[in-house]
């Protein structure tokens, strides 16, 4: 089969990891970071570890190679996040500039782990320029997604379309709406999870109207996620194959919906490593291929 870097719901091939133990580190860590660092509530060290086992196994169990991101000091607890600090393409990654000022050493951190296993540079974001990966979803493989929010800025965007527009790809800009502010996180994949070519969970009341339309024109159909499972992380759903999905527990209307779209769905307990640092199994992967 044919590889590719540039989707989100094609079979997962090899995808980026950071462990609890790479990234929370350990209790004492979690204590001095998670306020400052905006997560809900403090994340028990051990119990994250347990859900992160689970996470893990339900990857590997299908297929895909994950490679691990090591510890550095130089970044925070947030790092578990990892998608958030590159992009992946088929002409090499994309190291990002981060939004939020407490990750900005996360980058360079990925950078590093990528060089090390020869992993191709395309290129990189600069100051003024802000992107985070969140912000970035592949609808097809010829056209990308970027939400312009407050962790993405133009001037990111603009280097973005510099680096891959003369590799034929077609950048969508998603104008986001303010939310909850500069503060909290909201990503266009808060809002956006690709899981086939023509089928995306979405939670409509925080979707552009331009943008939602386009999709609609693009031949998406939509799993709508309902209110009561928006804060559950209902909407934060990872391809690891077409149609099939891992999500956290505890969003049963929408894994339902799946369903009825023929979807097959895992489930893992993410309490600690998704609810509570509003990063769900997207946010805790940086898939690199996939299969076409």
């Amino acid at each position: 089969m044919r590889t590719t870097c540039q989707s989100e719901y094609g079979k997962l091939k090899t995808v980026f990891i950071k462990r609890p133990k790479e990234a929370f580190v350990d209790a004492n860590q979690i204590a001095s970071q998670w306020k400052e660092l905006n997560f809900l509530s403090k994340p028990d060290f051990s119990k994250a570890e347990k859900e992160y086992l689970e996470f893990e196994k339900i990857i590997n169990q299908h297929g895909a190679t994950t490679l691990s991101l090591p510890h550095d000091s130089s970044v925070s607890m947030d790092s578990i996040y990892c998608r958030d600090a590159s992009i992946a393409t088929d002409y090499g990654m994309i190291i990002c500039n981060m939004g939020k000022p407490a990750r900005k050493n996360e980058p360079a951190a990925e950078r590093r782990a990528f060089e090390n296993d020869k992993i191709k540079i395309l290129g990189e974001i600069t100051h003024p320029g802000t992107l985070e990966g969140g912000d970035v979803a592949w609808v097809d493989e010829h056209t990308l997604a970027v939400g312009h929010t407050y962790r993405t800025n133009w001037e990111g965007i603009r280097q973005l379309k510099h680096l891959v527009e003369p590799h034929g790809i077609n950048v969508w800009v998603a104008e986001m709406p303010h939310y909850k502010g500069p503060a909290d996180v909201f990503h266009l994949m808060s809002v956006l999870s690709p899981v086939d070519k023509n089928l995306a969970v979405v939670y409509s009341p925080l979707m552009p109207i331009s943008f939602r339309n386009g999709l609609l024109d693009h031949g998406f159909s939509f799993v709508e996620v309902p209110d009561s499972e928006w804060d559950s992380m209902g909407c934060n759903v990872l391809a690891i194959a077409p149609r099939e999905v891992v999500m956290v527990k505890g969003n049963p209307t929408t894994k339902q919906r799946l369903i009825d779209w023929g979807c097959m769905v895992h489930e893992y307990e993410g309490e600690e490593i998704s609810v509570k640092g509003g990063g769900g199994p997207t946010c805790l992967t940086r898939p690199i291929e996939r299969y076409s």
